[in-house]
């Protein structure tokens, strides 16, 4: 029900403990009986893992693949049995006497006794699905949707909906929800798997056909919604998604790592997790980008680029050359090059592909030549000829010279750092587009976020030079049968009764080649795996050249997009969702908003909306759930801004009961940067109060530039100098949007120049 919250809320958040309630005790035992099982699966389970690793490393290798694939399965097993101690169950239904069964538990996964009566229902089984979608106006046989409140493994409160009341009969209201939007923020993202509200949960449960935009405000719940749905794809369609694997793309590293604990909590450990700068595997682009660059790059104008780009590498010899083959001269001809080159692009192939039948072509030619000086009879002769001609070194450079085997590092490389080259593909860009594009030789092979796009399209454009690897879902049906066939047998023979091994999962961590390595293993190494379905948190940053990227990994077009184009920053990103999608998929998309802000209090989202009113963009400003205890204030930057801010930290310091708080700035470097404030309050602070790099959120205080503080949240924030973050390109509106509400409970501005437009409340 909120974007980001802690993974348990602090104790002075929770509803008061309730030891009157009459059914606390009961409830009390079940929950006790409910841990007392998943203990005994754990046991049971390392024990089977145990007896896997006591056998043997002998016999054929096909019985150790065997072992060590069963001992895999275990262990995930296991994993997932450990990371449910958290609330496993938090919740229980009563529903009404027409329904077979009158009292259901809601929790983490699902549990039953060991003659098969169910104890606990995972939450994404449609069993639970009234436990979110269940209203007083619409009640779906639900009479009563009971909250338990845990700490640890005991039950300390009941909190109940009731939804068909009996007259005179109280009901209450959300304490559990406002109980979790008031807590404290950590270093850490939490699940919200007790408390996702009905038009969160109608998004989490929604098909996975086509593609899903999810647009909604700062506080919505986006990033939760879409990690939620991908643990909701992965029960719902297991067998599917464990052959393809789920891709899910987030905006930066210090992303993923915020939100890193949600999925495993959720059961879920096998999702590829990659930033927009790691999605060209054995790449992860450093390099910083000027936004004039990353704009041209993610113009769809570089696709024509690139193709000319390629296609200046197949060459044909302004006249003749003459080369000497063991005494006998030969004349690569223009016209025979240009034949060769025709009926090579005439192919289709990429160009490493097509280059065996540019080189065939020509070398035909010179067999041809060859033949007739030494007086032989080609058709007799011509393999010993055409392989005397691939033999010599000077045949071998200049058929090279005409249609060189290429890499796309090495012809990005030339194209951004030589002028004449980008001149003579580029011819569509202006004199200053192009300008952009340009950097130092040395710079080369420096990628940044955006090259990544051009590297992937120049792989399509090339292909391997080596044999590629098969797609993800390419491989042959018949084949996949016998290696289930295969699993089923080896699973008879070992006399298995545990019904968490099957014969599926057994054949896709081993193949009847022998082990292949775990789904995600194989993808993330893979540039033509095709990914069952993709979740893009942020999605409105995206050039049009990176969609193109996305759509070769999943050519189903099975994806969840959220995000929100009034926080767009990239130059290169959409300023509409019709934008993004008409190259994709025209408009076979379908969208779902989310309307309530669950972090930013309403006396903090006014000024933020106020903001993107005064720059004349048009957004649907979600609904705060709350007023808010704070109201946001200004405060005037002194001669030395670092100790303003300094003076100000240690002011916030003492509310924050165990919350983070974080410093915004316009830039990472610069006066006054992150990186200086940071140093400074380290410098003051010390190492354990404040984070040592924008990638460190475990520390009380983050300095961050606004760019990288997208996605998160903080429970204070100070923001440094707003008319800087307006001034530092087009989107600075956008910008300042995303700083203003990032705080869930407390915002001060600390400025020297002037409030932007729509921050005059602040005084």
């Amino acid at each position: 029900m909120i974007d980001e919250h802690p993974a348990a809320p602090g104790p002075d958040a929770q509803p008061p403990q309730d030891d009157q309630h009459p059914e606390l005790a009961a409830e009390r035992d079940y929950v006790a009986g409910l841990y007392a099982r998943l203990d005994a699966l754990r046991e049971q389970t390392a024990a089977q893992l145990a007896e896997v690793r006591r056998t043997k490393a002998t016999g054929t290798h096909q019985s150790r693949f065997e072992r060590d694939a069963f001992a895999t399965l275990y262990e995930d097993r296991l994993a997932q049995l450990w990371s449910v101690e958290n609330r496993l169950c938090f919740g229980r239904l009563d529903l009404t006497a027409t329904t077979t069964d009158r009292r259901r538990y809601v929790g983490r996964i699902g549990l039953s006794d060991p003659r098969g009566g169910q104890l606990l229902v995972d939450w994404r089984a449609p069993a639970a699905q009234d436990f979110y979608q269940a209203t007083a106006a619409s009640p779906r046989d639900v009479v009563r949707r009971r909250h338990l409140l845990t700490a640890g493994r005991l039950v300390t409160g009941v909190e109940d909906e009731v939804l068909v009341a009996a007259d005179g009969e109280p009901t209450t209201g959300d304490a559990a929800l406002l109980a979790a939007v008031s807590a404290p923020r950590t270093g850490r993202m939490g699940d919200i798997v007790a408390t996702i509200q009905a038009e969160q949960d109608r998004v989490i449960r929604a098909s996975e056909r086509g593609v899903l935009v999810v647009q909604g405000g700062p506080g919505t719940g986006k990033t939760a919604v879409a990690l939620h749905r991908t643990a909701y794809l992965l029960y719902t369609h297991r067998e599917r998604l464990a052959r393809s694997g789920v891709l899910l793309v987030g905006p930066s590293p210090v992303f993923l790592r915020y939100v890193e604990q949600v999925l495993p909590s959720l059961g879920e450990t096998g999702v590829v997790t990659l930033t927009p700068a790691e999605l060209y595997p054995g790449t992860t682009a450093t390099a910083e980008e000027t936004p004039a660059a990353a704009a041209v790059k993610g113009d769809l104008r570089m696709v024509d680029v690139l193709a000319a780009a390629v296609a200046a590498r197949q060459r044909v010899p302004a006249r003749g050359i003459r080369i000497v083959v063991d005494g006998t001269p030969v004349v690569l001809r223009p016209d025979a090059v240009a034949g060769a080159r025709g009926k090579a692009r005439r192919s289709r192939k990429p160009h490493n592909e097509a280059r065996v039948t540019f080189v065939k072509e020509v070398l035909g030619s010179l067999a041809q030549q060859l033949a007739r000086g030494r007086g032989a009879d080609l058709a007799e002769e011509r393999a010993d000829l055409l392989q005397e001609l691939r033999e010599n070194v000077d045949v071998r450079r200049e058929v090279n010279l005409c249609w060189m085997p290429l890499t796309p590092q090495k012809v990005l490389g030339r194209l951004l750092t030589d002028p004449g080259v980008l001149a003579a593909a580029a011819g569509q860009l202006t004199p200053a587009e192009r300008a952009a594009l340009l950097r130092p030789p040395e710079r080369a092979q420096e990628w940044t976020e955006a090259d990544v796009p051009l590297l992937d399209e120049l792989a399509e454009l090339l292909g391997e030079i080596t044999d590629s690897t098969r797609r993800g879902e390419g491989r042959d049906a018949a084949e996949r049968e016998s290696e289930i066939a295969y699993a089923r047998t080896v699973l008879e023979t070992a006399g298995n009764e545990n019904d968490l091994v099957t014969a599926e999962m057994l054949a896709d961590r081993f193949g009847v080649d022998g082990p292949v390595g775990t789904v995600a293993e194989r993808a993330v190494a893979d540039r033509t795996w095709a990914y069952g379905h993709v979740v893009v948190d942020e999605a409105q940053e995206l050039s049009a050249m990176a969609w193109r990227l996305l759509e070769r990994r999943c050519p189903s077009r099975s994806m969840t997009l959220v995000g929100d184009v009034a926080q767009t920053s990239s130059e290169a990103g959409a300023r509409s969702w019709g934008q993004v999608l008409r190259p994709l998929v025209d408009d076979r998309w379908r969208l779902e908003e989310l309307t309530v802000n669950y972090r930013t209090p309403a006396r903090i989202a006014r000024v933020a909306a106020a903001v993107l009113e005064a720059a004349g963009i048009e957004a649907a400003a979600p609904t705060p759930v709350r007023e808010g205890e704070h109201d946001p204030v200004a405060v005037r930057l002194g001669p030395d801004p670092a100790a303003t801010v300094l003076e100000q930290v240690r002011a916030q310091l003492p509310h924050l009961a165990g919350g983070r708080l974080a410093v915004l700035t316009a830039t990472e470097d610069g006066e006054p940067g992150a990186a200086s404030l940071r140093a400074a309050l380290r410098a003051v602070l010390g190492e354990r109060v404040v984070a040592a790099g924008h990638d460190d959120l475990d520390a009380t205080v983050s300095v961050l530039d606004v760019r990288r503080a997208k996605g998160l949240e903080f429970d204070a924030v100070l923001l440094v100098e707003p008319a800087e973050v307006l001034a530092r390109g087009a989107r600075g509106a956008n910008d300042l949007y995303v700083a203003l509400t990032r705080a869930t409970q407390r915002l001060v501005v600390l400025h020297a120049r002037p409030l932007p437009a729509g921050m005059g409340s602040l005084g």
